[in-house]
């Protein structure tokens, strides 16, 4: 290493690390950028070290945050070269998060962790996320793209989101609200979603025939953006008195954090998914509802009166139980 030192000196691309590349990357994929700024657009210049959003639109301004990631679902998605999907998992699991406040998601960061600069497989990734951010009117802000030669293995991306969004302070939804009575609304979810994959992945490895290709690419598909749902809400005046982005512990998890010494009596639909029976045959017959969210992504629990309102708003919407004095939430699926 001396010898080799004397002769010559290194440099950062020698070493694995192209920033010259990178830097030509983010002029590269604007033309995505933009498509996330119509009605809302950034105060400033894309690609700054950082980003700004001016907040005078709103009176009494609340800011809400939430990150997450794609988890070890991000291992068959890249297995099945499905990066656009990765980018709206990625997307939604946080912008979700947002929404069940009440408040609007604003602003997106992303954070990509890869061996090398690919820029077909973070351009993919990429339009993933801006497909998503268009349709819930949120702006892909800026970012991380990590080059970590040594660290990251060659086959492998590590993905991280960030949701920063705003509410006006007296629209914030309130879970002390619940009261005994009150109904619950399930949104279908539209795939297993991002959660339970380490299970999923577990069951597959044990029984590699048990699903077509064709049912686990329905498995793969992206998480479900409710932005419908809570705009729907929104227009037609009903405030829930909470919301719940349905991830990892089901049902029973998401919804139980909202309850102060209350509880719920759910029935849930089948869950219609290719191939799901299959997959739920080798699960305990318990931990399933707190791994998958069985079918049912989102929950709005709501005033009996507005429950027609809510059976509208976005796609599917289904009462599926009541609020009870009852601490806990008790989960049963229709014909079982």
């Amino acid at each position: 290493m001396a010898q080799q030192l004397k002769m010559g000196k290194f440099t950062y691309q020698q070493a694995g690390v192209d920033t010259r590349k990178a830097a030509a990357l983010v002029g590269d994929i604007g033309t995505l950028v933009r498509r996330t700024q119509h009605s809302r657009k950034l105060l400033g210049a894309f690609g700054l070290f950082a980003a700004c959003y001016d907040l005078c639109e709103y009176e009494q301004p609340v800011i809400v945050t939430g990150c997450d990631g794609v988890g070890t679902k991000l291992e068959l998605l890249l297995e099945h070269d499905l990066l656009e999907i990765a980018g709206k998992d990625l997307v939604a699991m946080s912008v979700n998060d947002i929404l069940t406040t009440g408040g609007d998601p604003l602003l997106f960061l992303d954070y990509i962790g890869i061996a090398a600069l690919d820029e077909e497989k973070i351009t993919r990734l990429i339009a993933g996320m801006t497909e998503y951010l268009e349709a819930c009117n949120c702006i892909l802000a800026g970012g991380e793209t990590a080059e970590m030669p040594g660290i990251v293995p060659a086959d492998v991306i590590e993905l991280s989101g960030f949701c920063i969004g705003c509410a006006e302070k007296p629209d914030l939804i309130d879970p002390t609200t619940i009261a005994v009575g009150d109904v619950l609304v399930g949104y279908p979810s539209q795939s297993i979603h991002a959660n339970g994959w380490s299970l999923v992945r577990r069951v597959l490895r044990e029984f590699p025939d048990l699903v077509t290709q064709d049912e686990l690419l329905a498995w793969l598909q992206p998480t479900r953006l409710y932005h419908d749902v809570t705009a729907d809400l929104k227009k037609a005046d009903v405030r829930p008195k909470a919301m719940s982005h349905i991830t990892g512990g089901g049902l029973p998890e998401n919804l139980e954090r909202l309850f102060r010494g209350m509880g719920a009596d759910l029935q849930i639909p089948r869950w219609d998914l290719p191939g799901i029976d299959r997959l739920l045959a080798h699960v305990d017959a318990v931990d399933r509802f707190h791994t998958f969210n069985m079918g049912i992504g989102w929950v709005a629990i709501i005033a009996e009166d507005d429950l027609p309102a809510a059976l509208a708003a976005g796609q599917g919407g289904i009462l599926i139980g009541k609020m009870v004095s009852e601490h806990g939430v008790r989960v049963s699926v229709l014909g079982e």
